[in-house]
């Protein structure tokens, strides 16, 4: 496989985010996470008989000792373990990047080329510590939240039952919500949010609803007929609910009597938002944050997205605002943010799901220091939630959910 003279370089002409993406999504085990390596026994990629791929160790793990087989963790079917192969192709592909210069091989581990800010990131990045989930575990997954101080997490996806309930350590405690369109039915999660005393709060797009279950599932309520299509979800510290509509343009509140099941109130808060998604609360100062999504000419949509970060007080006057062009001009990369959350210190996080990495704005009030925090082992991160030393990571594009923190896992994130 020798170039020709004058030929560009072997994979000079790959992009390293499409380099990234495949390090991450072809060249590691989806059950264990572990890199595939040819010079491991038990880490080298396994063809299963119905074409997904596993690393030896975790076929060996998942098969019935006297039976040999095993059901396929991706599409549940029935694989026998001595039908499986050796994968050459994706050891092929390792070998070839294993030939990229050094500084390219690292590209899962170090901040993407051009961002200028390798210096805050090493100072301020956040490690990967723990990821679970993977396809038919999760399935398309859309929204995260982390129910109260004991850990566990929520999350809504595509399944059979769109809520599924974790504990910390990614064991799958159970799931309710039954796909269809019943008033206790979910017909298409988009977000999630859970109150302080535990009540799980799930966006219905599908049945222009919100609706409130207990922790265990049990139905609580369903708010209808004041939604044209309600998308991103947050609490106060109080159990008060946030709803953007993306059609309608507007931020929501409501406050539930989730004793009785009954709405108290519902008011529009704010009215001239443009396509508003994601929301997050600030628990500590009440503060609210929305991405929006504006329409911009300028650009074609699938290249740059144009939106703007929104930051309100209490009250709701704006306190802060800013945009994607802003932000680019403080970095050398278009910042698409599409989410959003506080940290326990009140400073901004923004998800860019484009580029693959977690940002920190610190205090918007100054002029807000774009700072990385997570730029490894992320496809395209679609929730985020901020524990004290901890960013828990809802990654849509390989349906995990990601633990990051500190290297030492000493004092508090910043």
């Amino acid at each position: 496989m020798t170039s020709s003279p004058g030929s560009p370089r072997r994979g000079s002409m790959i992009p390293e985010g499409i380099l990234r993406e495949i390090q991450i999504n072809l060249l590691e085990c989806k059950v264990c996470f572990e890199k595939f390596s040819t010079q491991q026994r038990e880490r080298r990629p396994q063809n299963l008989s119905c074409g997904h791929v596993l690393c030896l160790e975790c076929i060996r793990a998942l098969s019935h000792p006297l039976l040999r087989k095993l059901e396929c963790p991706f599409c549940r079917q029935l694989c026998s373990v001595d039908s499986t192969s050796h994968c050459q192709v994706l050891s092929d592909l390792q070998e070839l990047l294993l030939l990229r210069s050094t500084t390219s091989s690292a590209l899962t581990r170090r901040p993407k080329a051009g961002l200028g800010l390798a210096t805050g990131l090493r100072s301020r990045a956040l490690y990967l510590s723990a990821a679970f989930g993977s396809w038919g575990t999760l399935i398309n997954p859309t929204g995260i939240a982390v129910l109260g101080s004991s850990g566990t997490i929520v999350v809504v996806h595509d399944g059979e039952k769109r809520v599924a309930v974790f504990s910390p350590k990614g064991k799958k405690l159970h799931s309710f919500g039954r796909r269809g369109k019943g008033i206790d039915d979910i017909c298409y999660p988009v977000d999630v949010a859970v109150i302080p005393c535990g009540y799980v709060v799930v966006t219905d797009a599908g049945d222009k609803a919100v609706k409130v279950f207990t922790s265990r599932g049990n139905h609580v309520l369903t708010v209808k007929d004041f939604f044209q299509l309600p998308w991103g979800v947050d609490t106060d510290s109080s159990g008060l609910i946030l709803v953007s509509d993306v059609q309608a343009g507007t931020l929501s509140c409501i406050k539930v009597d989730y004793t009785h099941g009954t709405t108290q109130q519902h008011q529009t808060v704010v009215s001239d938002l443009q396509h508003p998604k994601a929301v997050a609360c600030c628990r500590g100062t009440g503060n609210t944050a929305v991405i929006e999504h504006l329409i911009d000419d300028t650009h074609p949509p699938e290249k740059h997205q144009h939106t703007r970060l929104r930051v309100f007080t209490k009250d709701f006057h704006v306190l802060y605002q800013t945009d994607s062009f802003s932000l680019t001009l403080k970095s050398t990369v278009w910042l698409n943010m599409s989410g959003v959350a506080f940290d326990r210190d009140g400073d901004v996080l923004v998800i860019d799901s484009n580029q693959g990495m977690i940002w920190s704005l610190r205090k918007l009030q100054s002029d807000p220091v774009l700072t990385p925090l997570v730029g490894d082992h992320l496809v395209r991160p679609g929730g985020l939630v901020s524990l004290s030393n901890m960013l828990i990571i809802l990654d849509s594009g390989d349906h995990t959910v990601k633990s990051y923190t500190s290297k030492s896992e000493s004092g508090p994130m910043k």
